[in-house]
């Protein structure tokens, strides 16, 4: 199999790079933060860049890109811990050029390509963890109209989104609808989350709607491996710079009169974070690659990525702060903030151990299947 990247997706990668490295810098991250950890205005950047556009048909006015196109990406912007959630473009492009229909279609992914719409994922609810099959939230059907009631947490950018995604039981069966934002009964409530991005509640009481499947689960197993593999893409990055400041860090820092870079036993953890930098980086090509491939496929192998993204960015977060000392733990350094989106990444759309569970269960099934 060939993992060379063409001359476009490296000219992609290199756009995307000067962009982070001129436009957000760790001073301009730190102020959106304080902002409340998004800015419209960056979302507007991303879009003139043509990265909401990414992965949208050309006939609805995106580039009609790819999976590994999208990885790059998100790998770039992972470099710059980019607050802005651009994978949830990524999520709702292929949700909706998969499941929705010509009308649908026609009407939203027009305005996720130019930026003008953010449509989130808003699947979680408090008593489901991490299982996507468990859903309280209802719809109703009068007509031809669909009516939506549910309350989601930890939907990203949910105060400042312009419509959501959201699964809801319709006669006795998980359905998807796109809720929006400015519809009856539609109320968020914002907070920050702890990489310094931000999250709300959302709550719908029979709210308007439009369906987009009636195979519900389907439709957000899609969702969730998409952002999944995005999440992947963006750890390495993370990951990337992480490492890349843990190394300048060792051989500035000086102890008994020379750098700390040349003591063994810490060139050795530092080989140890690269080994699993590389390990994870393989996987998150494994999960971009296998995005197209048929569902049981798919989600075996993002469950896969994910146990051995999981792990790296646990050990590439820990060993990075710990290498650094007291000062890694510091909201002055860039380090702490390289560890708290690690642990976020980590548990987003499921933890290492629920992946786990996934991958197990799965072995389990193809071998029932074959014997």
């Amino acid at each position: 199999m060939d993992f060379n990247f063409s001359e476009d997706q490296q000219q992609l990668r290199d756009a995307v790079r000067r962009w982070v490295d001129k436009a957000y810098t760790f001073e301009h991250r730190r102020a959106a933060v304080k902002a409340g950890g998004f800015s419209r205005d960056t979302w507007i950047e991303l879009a003139e860049l043509g990265l909401t556009a990414l992965t949208v048909p050309e006939q609805h006015g995106g580039l009609g890109l790819g999976s590994v196109d999208a990885m790059v990406v998100m790998e770039e912007l992972g470099r710059g811990m980019v607050l802005e959630p651009l994978a949830q473009a990524l999520i709702a492009s292929a949700v909706l050029r998969q499941y929705a229909c010509d009308a649908a279609q026609a009407d939203w992914l027009p305005r996720i390509a130019a930026g003008e719409a953010i449509v989130v994922l808003a699947q979680q609810e408090r008593k489901a963890r991490y299982r996507l099959d468990l859903c309280e939230a209802k719809a109703t059907k009068s007509g031809a109209a669909y009516a939506v009631t549910a309350h989601k947490s930890i939907v990203p950018v949910g105060d400042q989104a312009d419509a959501f995604l959201v699964p809801a039981m319709l006669d006795g069966q998980q359905a998807l609808f796109l809720v929006e934002a400015s519809a009856a009964g539609v109320s968020t409530q914002g907070y920050g989350t702890q990489d310094g991005g931000r999250a709300a509640e959302l709550k719908c009481s029979n709210s308007p709607a439009t369906l987009v499947s009636t195979d519900g689960l389907a439709a957000l197993e899609l969702a969730v491996d998409v952002g999944s593999a995005s999440i992947c893409a963006e750890a390495v990055g993370v990951m990337e710079q992480a490492l890349h400041t843990t190394a300048e860090y060792l051989n500035q820092r000086k102890q008994f009169g020379v750098a700390i870079a040349s003591f063994q036993a810490l060139r050795h953890r530092a080989a140890d974070m690269k080994m699993q930098l590389e390990l994870a980086r393989s996987m998150s090509y494994y999960a971009s690659l296998q995005l197209d491939q048929p569902a049981a496929a798919r989600r075996q192998a993002i469950a896969r990525a994910r146990v051995q993204l999981g792990q790296s960015m646990r050990h590439v977060g820990q060993q990075a702060v710990q290498l650094h000392g007291g000062i890694g733990v510091t909201d002055e350094y860039i380090i702490s903030h390289h560890f708290k989106k690690l642990t976020q990444l980590e548990m987003t759309y499921g933890d290492s151990l629920h992946h786990l569970g996934e991958v197990s269960a799965r072995m389990q099934d193809t071998a029932g299947v074959t014997a």
